[in-house]
């Protein structure tokens, strides 16, 4: 099968290597189409995306993408947005595990947020009224909240999953997080062997920080699924273990969380693990489970040894050889 890569910005093209180097290793019947797009393209052509990009993703239906960079205040949209909204990707899942090897305050989590990925304030409807005031709207509606709350549930259906908790603001925004609530607590009536909890976003960080151990998959707007995603990433380590999926009825495009790292791009010693993790979870949506594990857990015994590790968790090794280290385990 083809699929499309895009490497991105800063360190994305040494850690999509890494990818392109262990599907070739792993013997997989995946063919990378290579497409470019982020802030480094667009500082060179003017455009975002590379032209036929979003062609093939519709051809191919599945992508894999490194770190893109977005402009703060000015320039153009995020990537990441942009492609979720065009792929009408509204799903984005977050895997939050323990990983044995990795400083972290906690041991044995393991918990899935589940974000909606097409509205809420990141639809991007805001302007200026006169010079002094800007407007932002936050858009939430009854079809994308039934969608993905559909879509937590039955994920932790299929993942023998027990509960499933609700990050709202309902308390204060209550037309629009209250919407989203009443379509959390409609959808779970049909879901009555799943627990069901509503937190406030607010308490919902504390409670992560204090006992993440008793939650197991979380669902929320677009927002604030951003923002406890990122949270939940920082109590296993941080974002270099961070893979995200993002899903729609048609395509799929999965991607490492983290940023673009141009302070060590091209240096030749990022840490690819959130790609690999990424593609590890494509490798299981494609239904091949035994290689996604057979990747995971060379990976997992790789930092777990931490003999040939990157800086970043503790060694010195370089992306390849990081990479060479999970292909001698495979």
């Amino acid at each position: 099968m083809k699929a499309v890569l895009i490497p991105g910005d800063g360190i994305g093209k040494e850690i999509s290597q890494s990818v392109v180097d262990i599907t070739k290793a792993m013997n997989l019947d995946i063919e990378w189409v290579e497409y470019q797009a982020g802030a480094e393209y667009a500082a060179k052509t003017k455009e975002v995306f590379e032209p036929g990009l979003v062609d093939a993703i519709k051809e191919y239906k599945w992508a894999l993408k490194g770190p893109t960079a977005t402009p703060i205040g000015t320039g153009f949209r995020s990537v990441n947005v942009a492609l979720r909204q065009k792929f009408a990707t509204y799903a984005n899942v977050r895997p939050i595990r323990s990983f044995k090897g990795i400083d972290s305050k906690y041991e044995n989590i393991d918990l899935v947020m589940i974000r909606e990925n097409t509205e809420d304030l990141y639809k991007g409807i805001e302007y200026m009224v006169g010079d002094d005031v800007a407007h932002g709207i936050k858009l939430i509606t009854r079809e994308a909240s039934e969608k993905i709350c559909r879509y937590a549930f039955e994920y932790a259906k299929a993942n023998g999953r027990k509960k499933v908790t609700a990050i709202h603001k309902a308390n204060i925004m209550k037309f629009t997080d209250g919407l989203f609530l009443e379509c959390f607590r409609n959808v779970g009536k049909d879901y009555p062997e799943i627990e069901k909890q509503e937190v406030i976003i607010d308490n919902m960080c504390m409670q992560l920080v204090l006992r993440p151990e008793t939650f197991d998959v979380l669902v929320a707007p677009n927002l604030y699924g951003d923002i406890v995603s990122d949270l939940c990433a920082g109590l296993v380590g941080g974002l270099g273990f961070a893979p995200s999926g993002n899903i729609g009825d048609e395509y799929r495009i999965y991607e490492a969380v983290h940023g673009s790292a141009p302070d060590i791009a091209g240096k030749g010693i990022a840490n690819p693990s959130a790609l690999l993790l990424a593609f590890a979870l494509m490798l299981e949506a494609l239904g091949q489970n035994d290689q996604a594990n057979r990747l995971r857990d060379a990976l997992s015994k790789v930092v777990e040894e931490g003999k040939i590790v990157t800086r970043d968790i503790g060694g010195h090794a370089s992306t390849k050889e990081f990479t060479q280290a999970i292909i001698d385990r495979l």
